[in-house]
């Protein structure tokens, strides 16, 4: 086994985090989990858990940072930035999907765990995180407060997503995908009409001109 001391080093944490996953689904998001990820990845099993410390939630942290990291590597801007803004949401999305797959169980594992009372600030900022790195992947560059309600909504929308993977049992996941697709719609139908009530130029019916046309109406 590695004896390199990496108790330090966040890379460590990130490179056993999948295989944490894949132990998880039969041991939950325990010390036995990461004792089984060491030795499949050859490393020192007290290193492994010394830099976890027993925590299922710093197991899970490592897990979706592992993705994010996967996901910016594989799909960065300028590969998506030729797709329309929806189609770069939902590719970024469906890329975490596949990352899951056949890791179901310990998705649903890994749910119980975040919704726990006391670990709910830290799964909001997880999903927070996670909503940031998608869009800016996709290109996204808002500084005002649309940084923060896209943010928040993709959020949601992600997080719901994970929801429905995790009892998902239909073929490549279609099930997830079609559901992911109807939220999606509807993040862009809201980015749609919050630009169109806050644009002042942009084009909306005048009530002026309306009640104009029902005092004198058009000959």
């Amino acid at each position: 086994m590695a004896t390199t001391d990496r108790t330090g080093d966040d890379s460590f944490r990130l490179e056993l985090a999948p295989l944490i996953a894949d132990a998880a689904a039969f041991d939950g998001w325990t010390d036995t989990a990461v004792v089984a990820a060491a030795e499949s990845a050859g490393v020192d099993p007290a290193a492994a858990r010394f830099v976890f410390g027993g925590k299922p939630m710093a197991m899970i942290a490592a897990w979706t940072r592992a993705i994010d990291a996967e996901m910016a590597a594989a799909l960065p801007t300028e590969r998506l930035i030729t797709l329309p803004i929806r189609e770069r949401i939902r590719a970024l999305i469906e890329f975490r999907i596949d990352a899951m797959a056949g890791r179901e169980e310990a998705l649903r594992r890994a749910l119980i765990v975040l919704a726990r009372p006391d670990h709910l600030p830290e799964a909001a900022r997880l999903g927070w995180k996670s909503a940031d790195a998608m869009w800016r992947l996709a290109g996204d560059t808002a500084t005002d407060y649309n940084h923060y309600t896209k943010r928040a909504t993709l959020a949601g929308v992600y997080a719901a997503t994970l929801a429905v993977l995790a009892e998902d049992r239909s073929e490549d996941h279609a099930d997830t995908r079609a559901f992911l697709a109807r939220r999606i719609d509807g993040i862009m139908r809201f980015e749609k009409f919050k630009a169109q009530v806050l644009n002042p130029k942009a084009e909306r019916p005048s009530l002026v001109r309306l009640f104009g046309r029902l005092r004198y109406p058009a000959r």
